[in-house]
């Protein structure tokens, strides 16, 4: 059995990186811990659907923990980190948040769940941590630090490739006539320098069911929970991965699990 532990930034990061591949890793008999950095309070909820009483944070928690159960992972480690906001808002200059906090401070605290569960492989974000959220930044360099503190012998880069949002796009126009595309300049990775591709469409019904789970954020799954499931399975039915310090050339179809 082999130990792969997912570090992200906020709940429901989990579903679009790496919910196929810590399915499969744990139907596959392997141990699947996911590690979030922030409590996710700063996300924008539908209005109404909290509660009397109920803080967004205190909701996507129980969110979070019923789709990493619908994933496979066997345990979840909040590290209660402030949310950062999205880049260039002004939560970004709170000392609290994880894009503040120092880097050797929080990878220890990651690195000694590393070290406990003896992990094989971490996942952690591209620098520009996918599209440029501080927090995700600030995991890419937090994932790093620790795994060298905690002698993980693979770190992998979760990314979206943005050559295939572009074959994506270019296949489904009306979807850039219904939402924002990203900028596919800095989005992602390119195909080039990505090492891993994972086909991860056998579980694509744990993916949606995980979705459905993070009822608080639907405004970035709905459009995703309405789609066919042939155009489900050609946006997700693949998770992309660099792996760092891979020997030039390296393709691989599957993590080291």
């Amino acid at each position: 059995m082999s130990v792969l532990v997912c570090f992200h930034a906020h709940p429901d990061d989990e579903v679009f990186t790496t919910g196929g591949v810590m399915r499969q890793a744990a139907d596959a008999g392997h141990r699947v811990v996911v590690v979030t950095a922030t409590d996710g309070a700063l996300g924008e909820a539908p209005e109404g659907i909290l509660t009397e009483g109920e803080s967004l944070a205190e909701r996507r928690r129980r969110e979070l923990e019923e789709s990493t159960s619908l994933l496979g992972a066997q345990r979840v480690v909040l590290l209660h980190y402030a949310d950062s906001g999205m880049a260039g808002t002004p939560e970004n200059e709170n000392p609290a948040a994880f894009c503040n906090v120092d880097v050797e401070e929080a990878a220890a605290r990651l690195a000694a769940v590393l070290v406990e569960e003896s992990a094989d492989v971490v996942t952690i974000y591209d620098p520009n941590g996918g599209y440029g959220h501080p927090d995700h930044v600030q995991v890419h360099h937090v994932g790093i630090r620790a795994a060298e503190l905690a002698g993980v012998p693979y770190v992998y880069e979760a990314a979206v490739s943005r050559d295939h949002v572009r074959r994506l796009m270019a296949a489904n126009p009306e979807w850039s006539e219904n939402a924002q595309p990203p900028d596919l300049d800095t989005f992602g990775l390119p195909d080039s320098e990505i090492t891993t591709v994972v086909d991860v469409t056998s579980a694509m019904d744990a993916k949606r069911a995980a979705m459905h789970a993070h009822a608080t954020q639907i405004g970035d799954f709905g459009p995703f929970l309405q789609m066919p499931e042939e155009q489900l399975r050609a946006a997700f039915g693949q998770e992309w991965f660099r792996r760092r310090g891979a020997p030039a050339g390296l393709v691989e179809s599957s993590l080291p699990l």
